[in-house]
């Protein structure tokens, strides 16, 4: 497609990518954007990344920037850093086949289930097209003539807000699961359909993602999360079975469609929605809090009534079952587990409001995290919830005499209910 006949304009490319497109093509190196950002401009949204692909190997691609760096096993890209704007450059990927004469381990490699481990193997732009995930995410533009090429129909797949997998599913999905929640992303994202030759095979395979290694899926939750449209993400996920797979303790909770579970899930993620298009700042930390918050309830009444525990230790006993649990599945940084934790612990503290405890809680550098969470959880429970969160709405916006007030009321009510027996000193020696 010409210039003339798509609305792809430069205006609309960061700056950053387009240094990095015209370095490349001042080189002698054939330079594309492509992938999502080409379908985003094309269907009139702003892309969040801008990728670029080459026929420059990666070696070659550090040459001609001094502010790249080389990651990735499975398949070296180079990383183009403009402060905290990082584009990614990826050399043409090649078809492979271990077969080959000349075929080398420590360029391609599969596992025994079609998983591939290692695919640094270059080709042309005709076979780089040909290994990409969807139709609609096989189109290059090029900046040496401002063209758009389109190898796989992305653009019927775009009229018809169908996603479409390119090649046979069941040997793309083998060799990397994570297509099936990318298919689940962009369908969600893009308001597109899953066709059925995409979607059909996919819960009969989403058993696959357990090879997946834990810190890449942290990542792809992260996507599937925070991109505006989590609750249709989350009813796309548990349609193919996928959400199970993601947080097993979890899954077995949301059967019933009404349920507090079902209905605490999906209202974290509403929220989340709300925010995010909002342009509000959301920390992953607080949605695997919520997703989690059910699942650690029943393990704590588990070691309550069990293990003889103090409530103390069953609850600490619990957190730490619950996030090691979890954390075989998707790997959660400690920089976002300590907040978990935060939260969840809050959860018992804010109910015991005596004294200057109240005053204490309100210094907590994760009170507002708690806070929220707990009046998420009476949103759905009701009950003393409800009361014990307007009661510390009320507190926070009260002043000093009406703070001292609300908290006299309270320890005159714990004296109507029955004052506690003083515990036996032990006689001294």
């Amino acid at each position: 497609m010409p210039r003339s006949d798509h609305g792809v304009s430069r205006k609309d490319i960061s700056d950053n990518a387009l240094k990095v497109l015209y370095r490349l093509h001042n080189a002698g190196y054939q330079a594309y954007l492509v992938g999502g950002c080409v379908r985003d401009l094309l269907l009139g949204l702003h892309p969040k990344d801008f990728d670029v692909a080459t026929d420059a190997e990666p070696e070659q691609i550090k040459a001609l920037f001094r502010n790249c760096r080389l990651i990735g096993r499975r398949f070296r890209l180079a990383h183009i850093v403009f402060g905290r704007d990082v584009i990614e450059v990826a050399t043409f990927r090649g078809h492979h086949d271990s077969e080959e004469p000349g075929s080398s381990d420590k360029l391609s490699r599969r596992s025994d289930e079609g998983l591939l481990l290692r695919d640094n193997v270059f080709g042309s732009i005709e076979e780089d097209a040909e290994r990409r995930d969807f139709t609609a995410n096989a189109m290059y533009y090029n900046i040496a003539d401002f063209s758009i090429t389109d190898f796989a129909n992305g653009m019927q797949s775009l009229k018809e807000r169908k996603l479409h997998l390119i090649g046979d599913p069941e040997t793309r999905y083998r060799e990397d699961p994570v297509r099936m929640l990318r298919a689940v992303r962009f369908a969600a994202k893009l308001d597109m359909q899953i066709s059925a030759e995409a979607g059909d095979i996919i819960p009969s395979l989403a058993p696959l993602l357990a090879n997946i290694p834990p810190a890449r899926l942290f990542e792809e939750v992260l996507k599937l999360f925070l991109a505006g449209r989590a609750e249709q993400t989350f009813d796309l996920l548990r349609e193919y079975a996928l959400f199970g797979q993601l947080f097993p303790l979890v899954e077995p909770m949301l059967k019933v469609a009404d349920s507090k579970e079902q209905l605490f899930v999906r209202q974290v993620l509403i929220n989340t929605d709300h925010r995010i298009n909002n342009d509000q700042r959301v920390t992953p930390a607080f949605i695997y809090a919520a997703m989690l918050w059910y699942p650690l309830e029943q393990r704590f009444n588990e070691l309550t009534a069990e293990s003889g525990l103090s409530p103390h230790d069953a609850f600490n006993l619990a957190i730490n079952d619950v996030l090691q649990a979890q954390q075989k599945r998707i790997m959660i940084p400690k920089r976002f587990s300590m907040p978990i934790r935060d939260i969840w612990v809050l959860q018992q503290r804010l109910p015991k409001r005596f004294g200057r405890r109240a005053f204490q809680l309100l210094e907590h550098p994760k009170f507002r995290a708690g806070y929220d969470f707990l009046l998420l959880r009476a949103s759905v429970e009701g009950g003393e919830l409800e009361e014990l969160g307007k009661w510390w709405t009320d507190f926070q916006d009260a002043g000093g005499d009406e703070r001292s007030t609300m908290l006299a009321q309270i320890k005159g009510s714990a004296k109507g209910k029955g004052r506690r027996r003083p515990r036996k000193r032990k006689p001294q020696q």
